[in-house]
């Protein structure tokens, strides 16, 4: 289904409460199965640096960890730019207050930087309120227009995946990079979630899945440990995990999905 299509029912892609799909449902789909395989140098090629734009702490991980580890084993270029600090990710928690995530997250990103094999100084911090891209849209464009190159690669979520701060960075990072001259490279994260196998939802014709060496996979396993915050439950508010069981499965594939533009 083309982009136009999907943004007619955004109530469609909602992320309920729950573990959504469960990820053996995805390891039985056959239109999953059957997205072309695509090597680092097809996606990124020599002459270009392979930038990811995040929503979330997180995101940079779920999105293309192993892309980041395969770039930085082989001595790319890359660079990570954080839009926001992840403050609201635990609403009304006494364990985890706004102010304490500002905090902690962004120490969390550069730790998972680290086992993914990445310099500190890769990371580009925006700064932009968690749950509030949407307003922030135009100023998130601006922003990354300024920090992007022409010719670059850059990776972000899906703009359909389902969580607003997701869709509008995926809209403003493809601006961005129309507007700079970059190749802009979109991945599911949510859209796993909410999606079922085989969803004609899912613009299959252009992904693309880049194969993870077992070594690479293990660093992106190491990475999303470092997002320690949100793996474990709220007993403050009897919350679950905000990064679900099935959310960690799914980083456990030894392989990511890119949708082409």
């Amino acid at each position: 289904m083309n982009g136009a299509a999907v943004a007619e029912a955004p109530a469609t892609r909602h992320i309920g409460p729950g573990e959504g799909t469960p990820e053996w449902q995805w390891a039985r789909c056959s239109r999953l199965a059957a997205v072309p395989f695509a090597q680092f140098s097809d996606l990124v090629p020599a002459d270009a640096r392979a930038v990811v734009v995040a929503p979330h702490p997180d995101d940079e991980v779920l999105a293309a960890g192993g892309l980041l580890a395969l770039a930085t084993q082989i001595g790319r270029s890359i660079a990570l730019v954080a839009v926001t600090d992840g403050a609201a990710s635990h609403p009304a928690s006494r364990l985890w207050p706004a102010e304490r995530l500002a905090a902690e997250r962004p120490r969390e990103t550069l730790a998972a930087l680290a086992a993914l094999g990445a310099h500190p100084q890769a990371l580009v911090r925006l700064g932009l309120p968690d749950g509030g891209l949407a307003a922030q849209e135009a100023e998130l464009t601006r922003q990354l227009q300024a920090v992007l190159r022409p010719r670059d690669v850059v990776i972000t979520t899906w703009q359909f995946d389902g969580h607003p701060d997701h869709e509008a960075t995926g809209r403003a990072t493809a601006q961005a990079a129309r507007a700079v001259g970059a190749r802009c490279l979109q991945a599911p994260v949510w859209a796993w979630h909410w999606a079922r196998p085989g969803d004609a939802r899912m613009p299959w014709a252009r992904a693309q899945r880049l194969p993870l060496p077992a070594a690479i996979a293990r660093r992106k396993q190491a990475a999303m440990r470092a997002f320690a915050s949100q793996l474990a439950p709220d007993p403050s508010t009897g919350a679950g995990p905000v990064l679900r069981a099935t959310t960690v499965a799914r980083a456990n594939r030894p392989f990511e999905v890119f949708f082409l533009p």
